[in-house]
């Protein structure tokens, strides 16, 4: 080999050394290009976070959002923070998130409720998907459950009511947060000899009235899932019924408790249970919990279980 084809081969391992390292270059340039695409969005204020409602990713700013239903068309879609937070590390990481609800109207009638969460991570709030909680319906509480749970209380309408009618039934939906997917999943709660009573408290969910004594006497409403009864953290309490709506006050401590103050709508209906129902809640004196997920409010003469 002669000293120019040694300096032309040496020329060309060289070219071919740039060639590699170039290509390695970009390949990782690439990778980190896609890597930054792929991270969600952060804020530093959650009302400013991205969240993803029926595969469309929302931003919003100052709380709300505006986009097109349509290219060029004047029906908007708006999106808007409703409220009822909880703070809560639903993600395992040691810092508190905000659970809370939106609303998005599409055009339409309907006022679509959903719940999301806000993840405190360090780079700001990451938003997540959203879980649709009803249309039209009514947001009560929204509350930190036993571990990771989060419990949004509602009132939605009977089956078979139309859209026009009031929401006037209790539901209550249980949520686990999932880092991985930044999902919600529903826990179907099925308390039958789960339950431990320790852990319950009043303002876990929204009870709804199955039964009660009153001394030799049997009751139980004619309709499921009509009598509610949900306890605020502020000491009040609302019901639902089969007629009206009732508020009050309520005073719990050491397995005591006691209903005061008690106001209702005035709407008359032939039948209705309604003053058996405040006349159970008036006479209470003690409540606990069962091994079957029931608060049980006891009386001089009977009980009242709600589950």
């Amino acid at each position: 080999m002669n000293l120019r084809q040694f300096y032309v081969g040496r020329t060309i391992g060289f070219l071919v050394v740039l060639a590699i390292l170039g290509i390695v270059a970009g390949f990782y340039a690439l990778n980190n290009h896609i890597y930054e695409e792929k991270q969600a969005y952060a804020a530093q204020d959650y009302k400013d976070a991205e969240y993803v409602i029926d595969g469309q990713r929302v931003r919003l700013t100052d709380g709300k959002s505006e986009t097109e239903a349509a290219p060029g068309s004047a029906s908007k879609i708006v999106t808007t923070y409703f409220g009822n937070e909880v703070k809560k590390d639903i993600d395992g990481d040691g810092r508190d998130d905000v659970v809370f609800l939106l609303t998005q109207n599409t055009g339409g009638s309907g006022t679509f409720f959903y719940v999301v969460a806000a993840l405190n991570t360090p780079r700001g709030y990451v938003g997540s998907s959203a879980t649709l909680l009803g249309d039209r319906v009514a947001p009560q509480t929204t509350e930190s459950g036993s571990g990771a749970t989060i419990i949004v209380n509602y009132a939605d309408r009977a089956p078979g009511e139309p859209f026009t009618a009031r929401p006037s039934m209790g539901k209550s939906m249980y949520l686990l947060f999932d880092a991985k997917s930044m999902q919600f999943g529903e826990v179907v709660k099925d308390f039958e000899g789960e339950a431990d009573p320790s852990r319950m408290s009043l303002g876990m969910k929204t009870w709804n009235w199955i039964s009660a004594t009153r001394g030799a006497e049997q009751l139980a409403p004619k309709k499921a899932d009509v009598f509610t009864l949900t306890f605020g953290s502020d000491g009040s309490f609302t019901t639902t019924t089969d007629c009206n709506h009732m508020a009050g006050k309520y005073k719990a401590q050491s397995g005591e408790i006691t209903f005061s103050e008690i106001i209702s709508t005035q709407m008359y209906c032939e039948g209705s249970q309604e003053s058996d129902f405040a006349a159970l809640l008036s006479a209470a004196l003690k409540y606990r919990f069962t091994s079957k997920g029931e608060l049980v409010l006891e009386t001089d003469t009977g009980s009242v279980v709600f589950r």
